[in-house]
């Protein structure tokens, strides 16, 4: 396999020029270009050498027939005496509505393999989607998924203290509302979490004109809008000492991008101790930023990497 240090390094010329293209009109068909973006990684994802990692799949964490999950980790981590490992749980996109944590038997199992491929007991979580489950459900089910890590993540080689968790657009809200909303019941605290990656998260909700996602806004947190603001985790940058790690892409959906640099302002003006680091990725659209994993590509992942070695020491 091809590695490569660069945005889009492991595609042909071909297929960079192609997603450089779509990255220019992200917006205008987001259901398209992100059809687009997985078809071109998949093969790639496809090909990469995952032998040596154990998965572990549709594990109930709780009663709903979607609270699931998978764990992918080295086959010598399981109840053996070597030191535990750091814990990376990945909660998948999909505008509140849709999405699961295996959209083709590739993407976003990329996610884990890479995670697990670095020496981490990683999880890919699933959770309940709206009108079924509106707000906060989708943060109650982050919670309810860490508790079972923590009771069980042992039995895979995995260190209890060091969990990080890691969402990707839908998912990142949900991770950022068990996190800072104080509406949310048993929110995690520094205590549970060692870390968190927001990755292209949806943290302010909006309905605006030209935001492609505004009836997945409504589905989840509601139809009242003048509740929208005291919903989003962008209101309670106070809320968390969780070290928080903010990824956006070059072309986002319309907005994630501003909230994502607006969030992380903020966390670097509130009266938290823990750090905040922010990351750009360049070229990267919505999608590709979370289909590049286990590609070859060793762009972002290093980041995430240097961000969950750098908190170690807290």
């Amino acid at each position: 396999m091809i590695h490569s240090s660069e945005p889009f390094g492991t595609l042909s010329a071909s297929a960079q020029a192609q997603l450089d293209a779509v990255g220019a009109v992200w917006a205008t068909d987001i259901n398209k270009h992100r059809d687009l973006v997985v078809k071109t990684y998949s093969p790639l994802v496809q090909e990469t050498d995952n032998s040596g990692i154990e998965v572990l799949r549709d594990l109930q964490y709780g009663e709903d027939e979607r609270h699931r999950l998978d764990v992918y980790t080295r086959s010598e981590f399981i109840k053996t005496e070597e030191p535990p490992r750091d814990v990376l749980m990945f909660f998948h996109g999909g505008a509140f509505i849709r999405g699961n944590k295996s959209a083709n038997g590739a993407i976003y199992d990329n996610v884990s393999y890479w995670f697990a491929h670095q020496g981490c007991v990683a999880v890919n979580v699933e959770y309940r989607l709206a009108p079924q489950a509106p707000y906060p459900g989708g943060a109650e089910d982050v919670i309810a998924a860490v508790r079972w890590v923590q009771q069980n993540i042992a039995l895979f080689g995995g260190n209890v203290r060091r969990i990080f968790l890691m969402g990707h657009s839908a998912g990142g809200s949900h991770v950022a509302g068990a996190l800072f909303d104080p509406a949310v019941p048993d929110r995690l605290s520094d205590a549970d979490i060692a870390g968190a990656m927001l990755i292209s998260a949806r943290l302010v909700a909006d309905v605006l004109p030209d935001n492609p996602n505004a009836n997945g806004v409504r589905a989840y947190f509601g139809e009242d809008a003048s509740l929208y603001a005291v919903r989003s985790p962008a209101s309670h940058v106070n809320g968390s000492n969780v070290p928080v790690l903010v990824a956006v892409a070059e072309h986002e959906n319309t907005h994630l991008d501003r909230y994502g640099r607006e969030f992380h302002a903020d966390l670097l003006a509130s009266n938290r101790t823990a750090p905040a680091r922010f990351v750009d990725m360049p070229r990267h659209n919505h999608t590709s930023i979370v289909a590049h994993f286990n590609s070859g590509e060793e762009t972002l992942g290093p980041q995430l990497m240097a961000f969950m070695r750098d908190v170690a020491s807290r």
